[in-house]
């Protein structure tokens, strides 16, 4: 890897990949810890049952009476708010966009902090939606596998949670995650993931980013991590410039809990809740990186790939513009970009380094 000698650390050292490695998985078996203890909790968070946190939440958002899963992605929105807010240290707070559909047919709240210390851009959105699925939806869905009649019509409920950290530092690199469910009579369908856009190469962060999501993946069936991560390469790819938007994570879409052999809604849940814990010790590290303005500079420069990415490729994004509401779909683009004519790093410069990954993955959990 390009050397980063040049660079100015603060007082905080790397520790090796070993003593990384270590740590994650104490925090595995914690994890697993936890997650007995929030079984017998039913996810209440302080609220003496479940059903009265929904009608909580109903009375706050919507007249939607919310299933268990719904309550969770609304109750994980204020948990990663709470982080990010506590991660930016500088005071800022996320505003709360709260938007209702049409007849009600569903809800949805945006939060979003901007010009903070450590988070110049953060998005972080709910929605709850009940519509009727059009014909081509149905079509969209059934060709990707989904036992739906392509003419469309049938009644459905979806639920996700989505967000983006964009960074003001150029060595802490984006986050991008979600979780979602999908259901039409009686089926249901599950996705989500979490993934990282660097602007220069740092080993360990890789390293200890995907050992993250693999321990993780290993703790519901050892072939998920692997499955996942080539999933996650190959969606995130930027065909026109030949090269992946990032170095990946975790991605998965369309998983019926009734053809998986383990339990899917419980490792959404888990994956929705290791999405700031995954990232927040690369960027409480990385932000003792002194930098200069050609780092910041290249940083907004590679943005654009990023952007790039949502409006030609991403599925989400482009069928949100179909009609969807432009402000939450659009939240998502970094504060910040720039387009170069015909840019070239020079030859064995981190820059390059950065490049020379973004065309062939790696396997970073096994390096």
């Amino acid at each position: 890897m390009a050397s980063l000698g040049s660079l100015r650390f603060g007082s905080r050292s790397l520790q090796s990949a070993k003593d990384a490695r270590s740590e994650f998985s104490s925090q595995r078996q914690g994890r697993q810890c936890l997650n007995v203890a929030r079984q017998r909790q039913n996810w209440s968070w302080g609220v003496t049952s479940l059903r009265e946190r929904r009608r909580l939440l109903c009375a706050a958002t919507s007249e939607i009476e919310l299933d268990e899963f719904e309550t969770f992605v609304l109750d994980l929105q204020k948990r990663i708010v709470s982080q990010g807010q506590l991660l930016n240290d500088d005071g800022s707070e996320f505003c709360e966009d709260k938007w209702d559909r049409p007849a009600g047919s569903g809800f949805g709240i945006t939060r979003v902090l901007e010009g903070g210390k450590l988070l110049e851009k953060a998005a972080v959105n709910v929605s709850i939606i009940r519509g009727t699925l059009t014909p081509e939806r149905a079509k969209s869905m059934s060709s990707r596998g989904r036992k739906i009649d392509p003419a469309g019509g049938q009644p459905y409920s979806a639920a996700a949670l989505s967000l983006v950290f964009h960074s003001a530092h150029p060595f802490i690199p984006t986050l991008r995650a979600d979780i979602r469910r999908f259901q039409v009579d009686g089926m249901g369908w599950f996705g989500g993931g979490a993934d990282l856009t660097p602007f220069y190469i740092i080993e360990r962060d890789a390293k200890e980013f995907h050992t993250t999501w693999k321990d993780l993946c290993d703790g519901y069936s050892e072939d998920l991590y692997p499955r996942f991560k080539t999933w996650c390469d190959e969606y995130f790819h930027i065909p026109a410039r030949k090269e992946h938007r990032g170095i990946g994570g975790i991605f998965f879409d369309d998983l019926d809990p009734t053809e998986e052999n383990y339990d899917v809604e419980s490792l959404v849940k888990e994956v929705g809740q290791l999405i700031v814990p995954s990232w927040s010790k690369i960027a409480t590290r990385n932000r003792e990186i002194e930098f200069e303005q050609r780092h910041r500079d290249w940083q907004i420069l590679r943005r654009g790939r990023y952007l790039e990415f949502n409006l030609l490729y991403d599925r989400g994004v482009r069928f949100g513009l179909q009609g969807g509401r432009i402000e939450s779909i659009m939240v998502s683009a970094p504060p910040l970009v720039s387009w170069k004519y015909n840019v070239e790093p020079e030859k064995g410069s981190p820059e390059q380094e950065l490049i020379d990954v973004l065309e062939k993955p790696r396997d970073w959990a096994n390096l």
